[in-house]
Formats: C-alpha cells, sequence, structure tokens
C-alpha cells in the first residue's frame, strides 16, 4: 500500500471512531493536511537535518567529490525560492543547505536598522530567521504537494497511479541549515540559551568563531581579537549541552578560527604547566625580554621559557601576536577545536587559494586525519582579480611571456577575452571542485549572495523602469523571463498560498466556500 492510500486509512480509522460528530471531517482531506506538514516543530527538522548531514560528511570522508554547498538568505522567501530553483534544474536537494549569515542578520533583519558585522544586532533575530527560512520551505512543500493533489482529483486511470507515486515519493525542500552563531554574543551560558532557541527553531548545525565576543569583527575586516583556547572551547561545550538537552544527538558544531587575520589577543592565557594549551597561545604573543629595572609602574610581565619577557600592549589594553604567526595558530586552534567536541572546521582566509588551504588542512590532518571544512567562498573577495593574478602568477614561474599583462591592473575590461582571464576563470568554476579534493572542504557556501543580487536586480529594474524603458522595463526584463523560464513566482498568488487557502475552505466548507481561483483571478492569465 502506498504511503498516501495509507495515511488516508489512518484517517479514516479516527474519524469513524468519533462516529457521527465527525461526520464532516473527509479523512483524505486529513492525510493530505498531513502529508503537506510531515515537520510538526523545530526539533523535529532539526533532528532530521542532522542526519543528512551526518550522512553527507560520511560520504565525503569516503569520496571527496561527494562535498556540499549553500547560499546565504536573510529571508524565508529567498530560502524558499532557492530550493524550489534547485528542484526544479537540479531535481533533487541532496548535499544542498541554507546558510544564515550573521552578517546579513546584522545588515538586514536588525530592528536598529543596517549594522555593520559585530554582533551588535539583537540575538533572538537569528533564531527568529531560522523559524522563518522553515516556514517557507514546509510552505513551499505544502504548496507543491497541494498542486499534485489537485492533478490527482482530476487524473484519471493510470495517471492516477503516476500522480499518487509522486506524492509517495516527494522531496522535500527541507534541508540543513548552517547558522552562525558568531561568537556566541556574550558568556559560555549566553551561547547556550541562544544555541538552545536557535536548535528549538530548527538548526542542526551551529558555527561559533573564537573573536571576543564583545569586540566582534566581520572575519573579512581588521581589528579581530581572539581568545585563549579555554574561553572557545567553553562555548564549543555550551553548544553541545544545547544540542544534547534537546535530543539531538548528532548535532554539528562548526569551530571557526579567525587567527589568521587576528593580530591582537584579549587576555594572556592561564598556564598550570609547560606545554599546556595556554603556554602555547602565549608562544605566539609579541614580547621583549625583560629585567627587573625595565619594568614600569603598570607593565605586564611574565616568565617565559625561562626568561622575564613584556608582551606589546596597545593602549587600548590588547596584546598583540607575533606578525606571520597566523597560519600556525590557526592549525592549532583547528587541532584543538576538533578534539575538544567540534565537528567540523571554518578557516577565514584573506584570499581564495588552494594552495593556501591545503597546507594548513595537511597540518590539522597530521594530527586529526578526517578533519574537514566549511569554507566561505565570500564576496569579500575579489575573485576576478584575485585568479587572474594567481594564473599570471603561474604563467610567471613558468617562464611564460606575461609582458601584455599588467598584473595590479588585471580586473580592467580589457584583458576579459584573453587567454590569461579564461584560464582564471576556469580555475573558478572548478574551485569548489579542486579545494574539495585538495584542502578538505567538506561544504562550500556563500555568505552574502543573495545580498548582492537583490541589490542588481533592483539596481537594473530602477534603470530601466523610472528611465525610458517605463513598463517595458519591467515586462521584458522580469516577467517576460518569468514565464520564458518557468519561474514559479510568476504566479504569485499561487506562491503566496492561495490555491492552498481554496483548498483547506473546501474541506471546511465544502460547496459553501468561497474561493479565490475562479474564471475571474488574473493568474489564469498565465
Amino acid at each position: 500500500m502506498s504511503n498516501y492510500r495509507n495515511q488516508i486509512d489512518k484517517a479514516a480509522s479516527l474519524v469513524n471512531a468519533e462516529g457521527k460528530t465527525w461526520n464532516a471531517i473527509n479523512a483524505e482531506s486529513v492525510a493530505r493536511m498531513r502529508i503537506q506538514n510531515q515537520f510538526q516543530t523545530g526539533l523535529d527538522i532539526a533532528k532530521y537535518t542532522a542526519k543528512i548531514m551526518r550522512e553527507d560528511m560520511a560520504n565525503y570522508d569516503a569520496d571527496s567529490s561527494q562535498y556540499t554547498q549553500s547560499l546565504g538568505c536573510w529571508h524565508g522567501f529567498i530560502g524558499q525560492q532557492k530550493m524550489i530553483s534547485i528542484k526544479k534544474h537540479l531535481l533533487t536537494t541532496k548535499r544542498r543547505y541554507l546558510y544564515l549569515s550573521g552578517w546579513m542578520v546584522a545588515a538586514l533583519r536588525s530592528e536598529f536598522g543596517p549594522l555593520p558585522d559585530q554582533s551588535m544586532h539583537e540575538k533572538t533575530s537569528v533564531a527568529s530567521l531560522i523559524k522563518e527560512l522553515y516556514t517557507f520551505l514546509r510552505q513551499a512543500d505544502a504548496r507543491e504537494l497541494g498542486g499534485l493533489f489537485r492533478e490527482l482529483d482530476q487524473a484519471q486511470g493510470s495517471d492516477r497511479l503516476a500522480i499518487q507515486a509522486k506524492i509517495d515519493n516527494f522531496e522535500t525542500h527541507v534541508v540543513p541549515i548552517i547558522a552562525d552563531i558568531d561568537a556566541g554574543f556574550g558568556n559560555e551560558e549566553a551561547t547556550y540559551l541562544m544555541a538552545k532557541q536557535m536548535i528549538e527553531a530548527g538548526a542542526c548545525c551551529i558555527q561559533l568563531e573564537n573573536q571576543v565576543s564583545d569586540v566582534k569583527q566581520c572575519g573579512h575586516q581588521d581589528g579581530k581579537v581572539t581568545v585563549p583556547h579555554v574561553e572557545f572551547l567553553a562555548k564549543i561545550n555550551a553548544v553541545r549541552y544545547a544540542f544534547l538537552e534537546l535530543g539531538i544527538d548528532d548535532g554539528v558544531i562548526v569551530a571557526r578560527t579567525d587567527s589568521l587575520g587576528a593580530g591582537l589577543t584579549q587576555k594572556i592565557a592561564v598556564t598550570n604547566e609547560p606545554g599546556d594549551l595556554g603556554e602555547q597561545y602565549n608562544a605566539f604573543l609579541d614580547v621583549t625580554e625583560v629585567t627587573m629595572d625595565e619594568i614600569s609602574n603598570g607593565d605586564v610581565v611574565f616568565k617565559q621559557e625561562g626568561k622575564l619577557v613584556k608582551p606589546t600592549r596597545l593602549p587600548n589594553g590588547l596584546f598583540k601576536f607575533r606578525s606571520g604567526t597566523g597560519e600556525a595558530r590557526c592549525v592549532l586552534d583547528c587541532i584543538t577545536s576538533l578534539q575538544n567536541g567540534a565537528d567540523l572546521l571554518w578557516i577565514e582566509t584573506e584570499k581564495p587559494h588552494v594552495a593556501q588551504i591545503g597546507v594548513m588542512v595537511n597540518a590539522i590532518r597530521a594530527t586529526v586525519p578526517n578533519a574537514k571544512l566549511v569554507y566561505n567562498n565570500s564576496p569579500s573577495f575579489n575573485w576576478t582579480l584575485n585568479f587572474r593574478q594567481q594564473i599570471f602568477d603561474i604563467m610567471n614561474d613558468a617562464g611564460q611571456d606575461v609582458s601584455a599583462y599588467e598584473r595590479a591592473d588585471l580586473m580592467s575590461i580589457e584583458y576579459d577575452n584573453s587567454e590569461l582571464a579564461l584560464q582564471a576563470d576556469e580555475k573558478i568554476r572548478t574551485f569548489q571542485a579542486d579545494s574539495a579534493r585538495e584542502a578538505g572542504i567538506f561544504h562550500h557556501l556563500i555568505t552574502l549572495p543573495t545580498y548582492h543580487t537583490t541589490a542588481l536586480s533592483t539596481d537594473n529594474l530602477a534603470k530601466e523602469y523610472f528611465g525610458d524603458q517605463g513598463m517595458l522595463g519591467y515586462v521584458a526584463n522580469v516577467q517576460r523571463q518569468e514565464i520564458r523560464q518557468g519561474i514559479a513566482c510568476v504566479k504569485h498568488q499561487n506562491m503566496a498560498g492561495s490555491d492552498m487557502g481554496d483548498d483547506h475552505k473546501e474541506y471546511f466548507s465544502g460547496d459553501q466556500a468561497l474561493k479565490a481561483s475562479g474564471k475571474d483571478n488574473t493568474m489564469n492569465q498565465f
């Protein structure tokens, strides 16, 4: 028996058991509503998606070509449309996730208005966006299944069986979300409380960074300050306890290190014995050997390798790391995180360079062989310039003639059709597969793509519509393209749930239902 028929039979048994008082309840309608809403709570979603993510991680360990991808989404509608498009073009959602970017929450979802990525937005806005994203994904399920149910009602014979099979084999739009908790928004208790909210909203994967919470900076900006390992590990523990308390035993934690670009620390780590984590952290500090006579009032000094040293301290009280230690600090951060409860790593780099990432990953894997990365394919990188310069350097090192190119000016449009540019574009195209194979990257994401696509499409529409094209600027470049490319939103009433509302009215009111989808509905033009 198909799942669809089984659900009808279950509902019929329930309705029949209630006798005449439930005569108005149609068992098939109950079954349809249940099938359209397979996730009743956020915890149901978190359990379902954590299992998917763990399976994907195991598959990647066996075959690096099985890497996963996501795009950052700042609104439920954006996430919904992304997954609808993936199902339309690629026929499956497998290995495609959503990413929730703290940057976009700050810039687009705060009641303060646009904010920099410095953890100044409301803590609850992150969990609210997770809930919103899954609300829209569940609505996408209901909408698509509703269409199949209406097709089923009109079908006859073998056509009914074919549609019923589509219903039974329906693939949900609900996929894992990797959710950014920044630096935890406070102490470890604050991190735990916020993680709980995020998990209850549906998050199966939480990304946590090792910056100081109250001076957090975007990973692609200056002024980043890291914390000693013991403080970061306490927050990893806090997130794990939140998962375990809520029954998500296989929840995923991504430990992000900003050490590559962070030259400062707020604290000198506590060390209790030679070689412990505190001493290893302090070994990276920029220090000067001093004598007792050279110590001034208020100076901070400590003993290191038998010597009395004074760390370089800035006027704001922060301590400076030695230059050139970023990669070594990243490697230590990553190994320490994986050895203390993290599942995946995130190394925030200053450019997308497979070899640079690979050097660090190989060093990490010498200690933790199955180390895997989540990597930000960031819009903060100038991808065109970076990869053209990489190709320029490869050509130059190989003794090829590069006199036709000016390295610093390779972004120029005059190079767009050059051999160098074509090679660079091919490297960009294969970057994800190459780095998954050579640099341990399990998950590729773009943090802010829909921020940029919204700005670009709005700019193009405004230029045409408010310019001399008038209404043609919308019709030619938006509506006509929606129709020709089969974009579901061209029927915006349907996307907003009008047809589902009609279905429900008919369930509830029968022939008395006042429905919106009659002959005068202008949606019939499409």
